[in-house]
C-alpha cells in the first residue's frame, strides 16, 4: 500500500506509553489482598508496594518498526475518513470520524477492560477502535497473513463496525441478540461481521479510485488475512475441530467472498448480509 507523502489521521490516540497496570493504583481489592498475605507471612508490604509501583510506572520504548506501523495505521485511518465522508455526503448524511486508540498490553474502554489477546476491536460505547500493534506480528507469525494490506484490512473492518453503528445496524443487531438463544445470536453476529468485511472491501474499492493507494498483491494480502481469521480456520488451529454453531465471524470462504464482493462492486446496497439467503 502506498503511504509515502500521504496524510495521517488526527484521530489517533496513542496510549502506548501508559502502563496498563495503572488500573490497580489507588488500592484495588486485588492489591489489598496481596498486601495482607505479605504482611501475614512476615514480609514488608511497603517494599512490595514500592516494587509494584515501580513496575506499573515502567514504560516500554517504541521501536522504530512499531512507530512505522503506527504511522501506517494512521494513514489507513485517514483514508477511511476520506472515503466514508464522501459516501455519507452522497446520501445526505454526515460521517462522524471514529477515534483509534493505540495501546500496549491492556486497555480500558467504554466496553470494559481488554488485553492485547482480545485483538483489535471496535467499542460502540465510545465509538473508538482499539489496537495493540503487536497484533500485526500475530497476524503474520501465527496466521500467516503477511503484508501491510493485511493490517489495512483489519483496520477497515473495524471502521466498518463504526459505519454500522452510524447506520443503526449495530444497535439493531444488539437489540435482536437479546431475544435470541445462543446459536441464533451467533448466527446474527456472523452476518454483522461479514458485512464489516464487505465494508472493508468497499473501502478498498473507493480508496484506490480516489487516491491510487494499492500496489500489486495488496488485495491478495487482504484476502489471505480474511481467510486466516475465519472461524473454521481458527477453531481447527486452536481445538482441532470445527463447531459451526459457535461461529461468530464466519468461515474463511465467507469472509473472503464478502470482502471480494465489496471490492468488486463498490456499491453499498450490495452489502446486505441480513437478507434471506445472503449468508
Amino acid at each position: 500500500m502506498r503511504i509515502t507523502g500521504r496524510r495521517g489521521s488526527s484521530n489517533v490516540e496513542d496510549r502506548r506509553g501508559m502502563s496498563g497496570g495503572k488500573m490497580a493504583v489507588g488500592g484495588g481489592i486485588g492489591t489489598i489482598v496481596i498486601v495482607l498475605i505479605v504482611w501475614l507471612m512476615g514480609g514488608d508490604p511497603g517494599q512490595m508496594l514500592g516494587t509494584m509501583d515501580a513496575g506499573q510506572n515502567q514504560t516500554v520504548e517504541a521501536t522504530a518498526e512499531e512507530d512505522q506501523m503506527a504511522q501506517f495505521v494512521s494513514v489507513v485511518l485517514a483514508d477511511t475518513e476520506d472515503v466514508w465522508k464522501l459516501i455519507f455526503e452522497q446520501s445526505g448524511q454526515t460521517y462522524r470520524e471514529p477515534k483509534l486508540v493505540l495501546f500496549r498490553g491492556e486497555v480500558e474502554s467504554a466496553c470494559g477492560f481488554a488485553t492485547a489477546a482480545s485483538g483489535p476491536f471496535y467499542c460502540p460505547g465510545d465509538e473508538k477502535i482499539y489496537i495493540d500493534l503487536s497484533f500485526c506480528d500475530v497476524l503474520k507469525d501465527r496466521f500467516g497473513a503477511h503484508g501491510d494490506f493485511a493490517v489495512a484490512y483489519v483496520i477497515a473492518h473495524e471502521v466498518g463496525h463504526h459505519v454500522q453503528k452510524q447506520l443503526g445496524i449495530l444497535d439493531n443487531v444488539q437489540s435482536q441478540r437479546q431475544r435470541l438463544n445462543e446459536r441464533e445470536a451467533n448466527a446474527l453476529t456472523v452476518k454483522l461481521e461479514l458485512q464489516a468485511d464487505f465494508l472493508a472491501g468497499l473501502w478498498a474499492h473507493h480508496a484506490d479510485r480516489m487516491m491510487d493507494i494499492l500496489e500489486d498483491g495488496d488485495i491478495e494480502e487482504a484476502l489471505r488475512a480474511a481467510a486466516a481469521v475465519g472461524d473454521d480456520n481458527i477453531q481447527m488451529k486452536s481445538q482441532g475441530r470445527v463447531v459451526p454453531d459457535d461461529f461468530t465471524h464466519g468461515t474463511s470462504k465467507q469472509r473472503m467472498d464478502w470482502f471480494r464482493k465489496g471490492w468488486d462492486s463498490g456499491d453499498l446496497s450490495e452489502g446486505d448480509t441480513f437478507k434471506r439467503g445472503a449468508v
